[in-house]
């Protein structure tokens, strides 16, 4: 389409609605055809009839025969289109009507990309990103983000994490020299071994949200609390959440642990450094395991707090299968309190096996387990060797044999 000079800055001086550019184009097509009138004063070529309506073009006849001064017809034409918007009215009357030249809209001369701009126009220019705006996984980032890209060459799970809530959303925004270099520092000059970042990363990646004065107030506690540089990054490695928590709450849990069990301060730190989730998680099921060794159970307070310091684990086990176990050592097996609690890794042994095996050397005439009779078999024995040997020194059987057995139960 080619335009003329003056419609051709109602297009461009700024952007016009689909409405309002229909509208300058009817205001084009009238003034040309009044001024193309007066000038030759010759009626319209046949061309110009077939580019309007017959009620457009029975318009501008009768104006013509009225004899009126061109310069109000094209008042009277602006006037038309005029109300549609304002602006167009302010526009046009910035631009020159005797300017009649008319382009070609295909060949207007665009801006060079190596144009000089000024700061005010830099600042305005938005640049689309590189990433996808949202996704359900995190592979289409992977290549574009630095900070994903580093952290599956560290070994973190990325599938894992996206699996969880939010997490995903949280890698992406996170800044790799800003966010997760410092504290990649921290945990390595902790003590964490490269091999085991990765991991910890998996397990809990919102250690890379926490400030690092944060992180070293919670190191320097523990170490107050006479913990060795080294079990702190054992402890962060076994328990990657310990660090998360406040020094307030780490306090209380050391605490709770000396007291409720009457330990010492270097058994606490022990039994701790072992298991350090006993720092991260509830205490309402080690308070209710403790209670069920008690009052269930019937153990004795000294014989609880061995059973605690040998195999910490047993305060965090599940409630069923501890009694189930305990059950099954103590009113089958005839094994009593004091034997259980000298061979308390029975009570973190799987069910299957011990009952297995003792049926076994029932079957064999051998499942004796009291010390003072002959061919006495202590319970570490009959629950942790592996089954060639147990067959062996234990059943005095092979191993075919006991397999033929479980196929019986």
């Amino acid at each position: 389409m080619r335009v003329c000079q003056r419609c051709v800055g109602l297009l461009l001086l700024r952007p016009l609605s689909a409405a309002l550019q229909q509208s300058t184009r009817i205001l084009h097509q009238r003034s040309h055809l009044i001024l193309l009138q007066h000038s030759t004063r010759q009626p319209l070529i046949p061309t110009l009839l077939q580019r309007h309506n017959t009620e457009t073009w029975r318009h501008f006849t009768d104006h013509q025969a009225a004899s009126t001064d061109v310069h109000i017809k094209i008042d009277l034409v602006q006037k038309e289109v005029v109300p549609l918007n304002s602006d167009v009215h302010q526009i046009s009357s910035q631009v020159s009507l005797s300017d009649s030249q008319s382009i070609d809209l295909d060949t207007v001369v665009r801006p060079s990309p190596l144009q000089e701009i000024s700061e005010e126009e830099a600042v305005q220019i938005q640049v689309p990103s590189a990433l996808p705006p949202e996704s359900s996984t995190l592979r289409p980032y992977v290549d574009k983000s630095e900070t994903l890209s580093k952290l599956v060459q560290l070994g973190v799970n990325l599938w894992e994490l996206e699996q969880r809530p939010n997490v995903g959303s949280m890698l992406v925004r996170l800044d790799f020299d800003a966010d997760v270099a410092p504290r990649l520092l921290f945990l390595k000059d902790l003590g964490v071994e490269n091999s085991k970042l990765g991991r910890l990363l998996t397990k809990n990646p919102f250690i890379l949200t926490e400030s690092l004065d944060s992180l070293e107030d919670r190191v320097s506690y523990l170490k107050s609390k006479k913990f060795s540089k080294q079990s702190v990054a054992a402890m962060v490695s076994k328990a990657p959440y310990l660090l998360n928590f406040s020094v307030e709450r780490l306090d209380n849990r050391l605490g709770f642990f000396q007291k409720q069990l009457g330990l010492s301060a270097e058994k606490t730190r022990d039994v701790v450094t072992r298991l350090p989730k006993l720092l991260c998680g509830s205490l309402e099921p080690i308070k209710e395991n403790l209670k069920v060794c008690e009052l269930e159970f019937g153990f004795r307070g000294n014989e609880i707090q061995h059973i605690a310091t040998t195999v910490p684990k047993i305060l965090i086990a599940n409630k069923r299968k501890l009694t189930q176990i305990f059950d099954f050592v103590h009113n089958t097996m005839d094994v009593p309190h004091s034997l259980i609690a000298k061979f308390p890794q029975v009570l973190n042994a799987k069910f299957l096996r011990i009952r297995e095996r003792h049926l076994f050397l029932e079957y064999l005439g051998r499942a004796q387990y009291q010390p003072s009779q002959p061919n006495y078999i202590s319970l570490d024995r009959l629950v942790f060797l592996p089954d060639d040997v147990f067959c062996s020194e234990v059943a005095l059987a092979t191993l075919e044999d006991f397999e033929r057995f479980q196929k019986t139960l």
